[in-house]
């Protein structure tokens, strides 16, 4: 699974962008900091997530199964 294009260019936002590959999937961990204050909004396919610095719009990776945002990590598994 690759990381979205507009999630590509988070780190410009002071953000930390990982893809962790484990055996059974893939997890794409966006790290906002955990001052960040992380919405995601879910509409079909389409993800929007605000944090306090900004917004950043894509389409759900087709082979994503879960997508979820923590302490300011936004996490989206395969």
């Amino acid at each position: 699974m690759n990381v979205p294009e507009p999630l590509q260019d988070a780190d410009r936002h002071g953000a930390v962008v990982r893809t962790l590959e484990y055996d059974d999937g893939t997890v794409i961990a966006v790290d906002f900091g955990t001052a960040a204050d992380l919405t995601i909004d879910v509409v079909d396919s389409s993800v929007i997530v605000v944090t306090g610095d900004g917004q950043f719009e894509f389409e759900l990776p087709p082979e994503a199964t879960d997508i979820s945002g923590n302490n300011g990590i936004l996490t989206i598994q395969e």
